[in-house]
């Protein structure tokens, strides 16, 4: 028998269901990567040392690591989606519909400057979507979506 109930709370999804992720990325400055990640996004601080530091970013496990001002940086590149530049590479989580609108209206409360304000994309069509891009304090690309649906987060 198929469940045919939508059930868009990603939080309750358990760790037998979804594997979380592992990303390690680039930091200029871990202070500032610990008040970005840790009090901008909530983000639970884990293991760390000199060098990096490990977040809980909704069940994630993300590790910024410092990489000194000398190290090559890649020119940045976007790539146009629905007339927006959007910055490549970037990463993020997919979080249920009213947690990502919570997400919104508090960065926006703390004047995040976003690369892709907060918008909905196929508003009424299947793959109905919530996203806004915006940087950590390297640089580092962030998307934050959810869907209406979230059943529909592969369909086309």
């Amino acid at each position: 028998m198929m469940n045919t109930e939508v059930d868009n709370d990603l939080t309750q999804t358990s760790l037998s269901t979804l594997c979380p992720f592992h990303i390690a990325f680039p930091v200029s400055d871990l202070e500032a990567a610990r008040e970005f990640y840790g009090n901008t996004l909530g983000c639970e601080e884990g293991r760390s040392s000199d060098t990096w530091i490990d977040f809980n970013l909704y069940g994630h496990q993300i590790v910024a690591h410092y990489k000194t001002p000398t190290a090559s940086q890649e020119l940045p590149h976007s790539n146009g989606v629905d007339g927006h530049d959007v910055p490549v590479p970037h990463f993020g989580v997919v979080l249920p519909w009213d947690e990502w609108h919570r997400l919104s209206e508090r960065l926006q409360s703390i004047g995040i400057e976003f690369v892709i304000e907060p918008y909905i994309r196929f508003a009424g069509e299947v793959g109905e979507q919530a996203t806004m891009f915006f940087l950590d304090p390297s640089g580092n690309a962030l998307e934050f979506k959810s869907f209406r649906d979230v059943n529909q987060l592969f369909t086309s």
